[in-house]
């Protein structure tokens, strides 16, 4: 796998895995079934999702390029508002356009 294809498979997984608590309101980690989750039960899930991916990345890393740079603070945090940014779309769904779209019919 060449790094470009590596870069773009991040991308992709990362903006499914960010959109996936908030989308999929009676599910727990994509497979467990349960009635409802609260906002901090999503919270949850989407930091677990967001570990996942730091994980998948570094694999991917030591994969591609046969070494893995070390990192200081200031990349983590760009990657956690940057998973956030991501994770904006099913948000909004989830708290703003669920709501307006029950309320509007």
């Amino acid at each position: 796998m060449s790094v470009e294809n590596a870069v773009y498979l991040l991308l992709i997984t990362s903006i499914v895995l960010a959109n996936v608590p908030w989308i999929l309101s009676n599910r727990l980690f994509m497979f467990i079934r349960i009635p409802t989750k609260s906002f901090w039960t999503n919270l949850i899930e989407w930091f677990s999702y967001f570990m996942f991916m730091g994980l998948i990345s570094y694999l991917l890393e030591q994969k591609v390029m046969g070494h893995v740079k070390s990192q200081e603070w200031e990349f983590f945090a760009i990657n956690l508002f940057m998973f956030a940014i991501f994770s904006f779309p099913g948000f909004i769904y989830r708290y703003n356009l669920k709501n307006f779209i029950k309320n509007g019919k």
